[in-house]
């Protein structure tokens, strides 16, 4: 019902009058004008949802908890203060779902803004950028601090073997505290490196009540490793990420190789290194496009501002004016490396099937963290196009995919298939919302209902794995 009501009050955003273009809108400095100016009557509905879903510095924050535990709904608060030098933002937010898990969090973001100096130079004037319609690129650095507690996650066992009747519940408490910093490299590729260093702390525990047993009652400590004992974690992360746009703004590239470090000091039984690769290609069916869906580096999870360099900027406009659609293709792998006797805990390796637990969805016709290993390859082809000139779109997936115990045993199993079709809506600076139907693998259909966490470009929370 609550998906229902956001689902709603979002696409009335499309009903708004489009005769006064998005550079004429004047915004009242005040959110409670606001609130009163939209909310008592139907002509401003549109108004009054995009108020209280990305307003500031408080809106309602509303979001999927991962798969299996609900839908979130809580606060939001966000602010801003900009100097000479530095635009810095804080956001913080508190969301319950109804199984009673819960996240909170508190965002921190320091967006490097100097001045250019002005000056006169001789000779033929430099290229233009090969992504013009972006920002420039700026220093952040962020910190944050943030706890999750989800009571109904599901194991079924560890490898490409892993059975449907090994399917397991508990529940997990996850506290990540770190910072992160990202560093433009090449303007040209809008190439950056980026880092991270993060202190993971889980705590597992028993989730009986559901429809199959309890973790503890089906594995141990062998056969779903970190099940006895989470000591706490060191994560320490490097990385190199290119989005570049090439001819005339039809072919997105969004690349990101990163190699991770986790140490545990109290228990070296737990020590592995990961290297993920994510290569993921958009091609525009239009060489216009009006909407950017990336996450900006500058924004906490729930700010959706457009400019990190102004004192106030307001979310994008929820509607849109022209046709959009694209075709895409990622390769994405994610590869353990474990010194010897050690183990990655079963707790931080990435999954397919349904939503991981980060909410990124692949081999959807089965079920949520269906298969689970130190080491996964995926492959997916997509499809997306707008409705008419609404913000709703259309969307067909297929994706190929397999996971396996060590880096050189991928060939000893075969690839998993997964079809979906289904809605998407990305309107303005609202959280994205998708609707998939999905079938094609040999385990049934499965059908996935998901609010982003995060609005249309705010950053991304902390993974969890």
């Amino acid at each position: 019902m609550r998906r229902l009501l956001l689902l709603t009050l979002l696409l009335g955003t499309v009903a708004r009058a489009q005769d006064a273009p998005p550079a004429t809108r004047i915004d009242s400095p005040s959110e409670t004008d606001k609130l009163k100016g939209g909310c008592f009557n139907l002509k401003g509905l549109p108004d009054c949802a995009e108020e209280l879903f990305t307003g500031q510095p408080v809106h309602v924050a509303v979001g999927s908890m991962p798969a299996q535990n609900g839908f979130g709904a809580g606060l939001a608060y966000v602010g801003h203060k900009t100097t000479e030098n530095w635009r810095n933002s804080w956001d913080a937010d508190a969301v319950g779902s109804n199984n009673a898990s819960w996240r909170a969090g508190v965002y921190l973001q320091f967006v490097h803004t100097p001045n250019k100096p002005v000056g006169v130079s001789f000779g033929l004037p430099p290229k233009p950028q090969a992504n013009p319609s972006e920002l420039p690129e700026h220093t952040v650095f962020g910190l944050y601090a943030q706890a999750i507690s989800l009571n109904k996650l599901t194991y079924f066992g560890i490898g490409p073997s892993a059975k449907v009747t090994g399917r397991s519940f508990y529940g997990m408490t996850q506290t990540v505290i770190g910072g992160n910093v990202v560093k433009p490299l090449y303007a040209r590729l809008n190439a950056s490196v980026h880092g991270e260093m993060n202190g993971r702390f889980v705590s597992l525990r028993a989730s009986r009540g559901q429809p199959s047993p309890s973790i503890e009652q089906l594995y141990t400590g062998a056969t779903a490793p970190g099940l006895a004992s989470q000591p706490g974690t060191l994560q320490l992360g490097e990385g190199v990420r290119i989005r570049p746009v090439l001819a005339a703004d039809v072919v997105r590239l969004d690349y990101d190789v990163s190699y991770e470090q986790f140490v545990t000091p109290t228990n070296l039984n737990f020590t592995f290194q990961r290297v993920t690769i994510d290569l993921d290609h958009e091609f525009a069916l239009y060489s216009k496009t009006t909407r950017q869906f990336e996450s900006r580096d500058g924004n906490g999870p729930d700010d959706c501002a457009t400019d990190p360099s102004t004192t106030s900027s307001p979310c994008p406009n929820p509607y849109v004016r022209n046709l959009e659609g694209s075709v895409g293709i990622r390769f994405f792998t994610s590869l353990a490396m474990t010194p010897g006797g050690d183990a990655v805990p079963f707790y931080f390796q990435p999954t397919l099937g349904g939503t991981d637990i980060d909410g990124n969805a692949s081999l959807t016709s089965y079920q949520d963290y269906r298969f689970r290993a130190p080491n996964v390859l995926l492959f997916r082809e997509n499809f997306e196009h707008s409705i008419w000139t609404l913000p709703v779109g259309v969307t067909f997936i297929a994706d190929q995919g397999k996971v396996a115990l060590t880096r050189g045993s991928f060939g000893e199993s075969g690839w998993l298939h997964s079809f979906s079709a289904g809605l998407t809506l990305r309107a303005g600076g609202f959280p994205e919302v998708y609707l998939l139907f999905s079938w094609g693998g040999n385990e049934g259909t499965h059908t996935i209902a998901n609010v982003n966490s995060a609005l249309l470009g705010g950053t991304r929370r902390p993974s969890l794995f």
